[in-house]
């Protein structure tokens, strides 16, 4: 073994604490002289009673156990019932299992149960240190995340105490960061402006910043830009006079109505030239004329502007005024695309199911993959579509509609001998026959079945 190698398992194994439950001491110290080598705390336990009062009074991060506890057993049965109770109790706790060829299919049908691993007796040293390795730098990665996860968790709720987040649901770390510079520019008196794409959830972001301002309680008025005629923004933006038009009709326009609160405006960029100006002024001075009037009004409006268009690339190509732009820009909020935080996608989708309903393994898998063009605006679309339609309050992944390409992962079509060779490189252990084929176990397990290499499951590869 090179000294690399060497290297790597005693990173891997140091400090982590593994239980070899097996009747045979001779098995047991084979595997407390070989794991302890590289660093493991080994312990050992001759009966499945006994292995399950180590794990009552021990932290124990791997389990590696026998079939059969007793000469006269063959069935492997002790070993099932042993597994199934190492897992009502320890759902995380991976677990090899030490079995002879002729329980190979008691084996396979723990693994699919949630067995880490199994390993054929006599064992391979270095097989069998390479799977211990890769499950204790699993299981070490999953307790990293879990710990993360809290934290971000703890975060979320202490930021959740100290401000009205407006009902945001999110888990990522780029949101937190993002929610949190909202809150914190929140009460500056200056504008803000939030950029990103088409259903994002850039309107949210305006929220919690006017929620948690000084002037969260006076008015708050929002207008989309894109949705008005380019004739009739600057009239709903500074108001009108009898006559300013054909049919004009005095009435008061957003920045009067918003005085001494805040007017949000979405889809800045659509905005015409005259209006640009209009609106820098009232920026700059808090100034502005009704249109057909002469006579000079005075706002004190805070501005949100949002905007899903790159202004940077409009104030090159002439379509936007440059001292607009860094008038506004002074604090700017970039809300990332769905499918750059994945983390949001479920909890979102669980967030906008109807009450009662809940996802289904494929459904959750399908929304996590999907790269959600549309934002969160579609995820909603789909949730809501999928309730209605759903013929059971748990909702399936056909159900939700999506591209068929997204409804399952391809697989590389594998032949008979192919899979045979696999296997017979592996020693017969799914793991690893799977990672060299770049499967999954279960769509390994698929494959055999299909190939109706199940019943030959029993054999031991040739070489072995």
């Amino acid at each position: 073994m090179t000294e690399t190698l060497q290297g790597t398992l005693h990173a891997s194994l140091a400090r982590h604490t593994i239980l070899v439950i097996d009747d045979s001491e001779a098995v047991r110290t084979a595997f407390e002289v070989l794991l302890s080598l590289h660093g493991a705390r080994v312990l050992g336990a001759d009966s499945p009673a006994a292995g399950l009062a180590v794990l009552e009074r021990e932290a124990v991060d791997l389990v590696i156990q026998d079939m059969n506890f007793h000469r006269e057993a063959t069935s492997g049965a002790e070993g099932v019932a042993l597994f199934r109770a190492v897992r009502a109790r320890y759902t995380q706790l991976p677990i090899i299992l030490l079995t002879a060829w002729t329980h190979l299919e008691t084996a396979v049908e723990l693994v699919r149960a949630g067995a880490a691993d199994y390993v054929a007796k006599p064992w391979d040293d270095a097989r069998l240190l390479t799977s211990v390795r890769n499950l204790l730098d699993l299981r070490s990665a999953r307790v990293e995340a879990e710990t993360l996860r809290l934290e971000r968790a703890e975060a979320r709720a202490a930021l959740a105490q100290r401000f009205d987040l407006r009902g945001i649901i999110y888990e990522s770390e780029s949101m937190h960061t993002l929610v949190a510079m909202a809150t914190q520019v929140a009460h500056a008196n200056v504008p803000v402006l939030i950029t990103g794409p088409n259903g994002a959830g850039k309107e949210v972001f305006a929220d919690i910043v006017q929620a948690n301002s000084e002037r969260a309680d006076r008015p708050y008025f929002k207008v989309n830009l894109g949705a008005l005629p380019n004739e009739l923004i600057e009239a709903e933006l500074f108001g009108t006079e009898a006559g300013a038009f054909t049919g004009a009709r005095a009435r008061i326009g957003r920045f009067e109505a918003a005085d001494g609160g805040t007017l949000f405006l979405d889809e800045l960029a659509t905005l015409s030239g005259s209006g640009q100006a209009k609106l820098l002024r009232v920026l700059q001075t808090g100034e502005f004329e009704r249109l057909g009037s002469n006579a000079t009004r005075r706002t004190r409006v805070r501005v949100i502007a949002a905007t899903n268009s790159n202004l940077r690339h409009a104030i090159r190509a002439g379509g936007f005024r440059e001292d607009l732009f860094y008038r506004l820009n002074v604090i700017e909020l970039e809300v990332p695309p769905l499918a750059e935080r994945r983390e949001d996608i479920l909890p979102l989708a669980r967030h906008f199911l109807e009450a009662e309903f809940t996802l289904a393994a494929d459904a959750a898998d399908v929304l996590a993959r999907y790269p959600w063009p549309g934002n969160v605006r579609e995820l909603q679309n789909v949730i809501r579509r999928a309730c209605l339609l759903s013929p059971e309050r748990t909702i399936e992944a056909a159900v939700l509609n999506l591209p068929a390409v997204c409804a399952q992962r391809e697989e590389p079509e594998l032949d008979r001998v192919a899979v045979e060779q696999a296997l017979t490189r592996a020693s017969g252990v799914i793991a690893h026959a799977a990672r060299d084929l770049g499967l999954s176990r279960q769509a390994l397990y698929r494959r055999m079945e299909k190939l109706g290499l199940k019943t030959d499951a029993s054999r031991p590869p040739s070489g072995t």
